[in-house]
């Protein structure tokens, strides 16, 4: 008999994988319960609504993703390299997901947050939680690659959050396109945009 620790978990990667792959209003509990071979009684016994499995679903897969952007993001690397192990990571990623599900699946929080911002306040909140952390990431880098006179930007924040930005950007074009090739463009328009490449010219 499984334990109350395995079921839940099991809902939680599910509930993730199922809106990754799909979204979330094409996604029922039913759905979901059928995937993880759960019943409803068990589901609403961890969970009080889909809303509330979803927003811990996507803290639990942070928590999963949080040891890995600290080894890229680790000072310890020189700070531009940190962010093309960044880019080459998310490239990476996309490329299993497409192989798993047979498409292209973009950011899992962006396309949450964008389906959802509007009707569910506890989504909006959590996704714009993990945007942040996101940039945090990128923001460290930007600041110790500014002090080594590697980039050229001003404000460290906001360059970190046009970068995100437009790797969101980019991310989305390769969804609707279903073409893995648009993130060829990643790291040297992450480059660019941040002054990496004419200052190392």
């Amino acid at each position: 008999m499984a334990r109350p620790s395995d079921t839940k978990e099991k809902l939680l990667q599910v509930a993730f994988d199922l809106i990754w792959k799909q979204s979330y209003g094409s996604v029922s509990v039913d759905h979901i319960c059928a995937r993880a071979r759960v019943n409803k009684g068990s589901f609403y016994h961890f969970f009080p609504s889909k809303s509330e499995l979803a927003v811990e679903a996507y803290e639990e897969h942070w928590r999963e993703k949080q040891p890995e952007l600290d080894r890229i993001f680790s000072p310890q690397l020189p700070p531009l390299e940190r962010l093309e192990l960044w880019c080459q990571n998310i490239r990476e990623r996309q490329q299993q997901k497409a192989e798993k599900y047979g498409h292209v699946c973009g950011c899992p929080y962006a396309s949450l947050g964008a389906e959802l911002a509007t009707q569910d306040e506890k989504i909006r909140v959590k996704t714009q939680e993990l945007v942040d952390r996101n940039i945090r990431y990128i923001e460290s880098a930007l600041t110790d690659a500014k002090l080594k006179g590697l980039v050229d930007v001003g404000n460290p924040l906001g360059a970190a959050r046009r970068v995100h930005s437009v790797v969101l950007g980019l991310l989305l074009h390769a969804k609707i396109h279903n073409n893995l090739k648009v993130l060829e463009d990643l790291e040297p328009t992450v480059m660019e945009m941040i002054g990496a490449r004419e200052l190392a010219a």
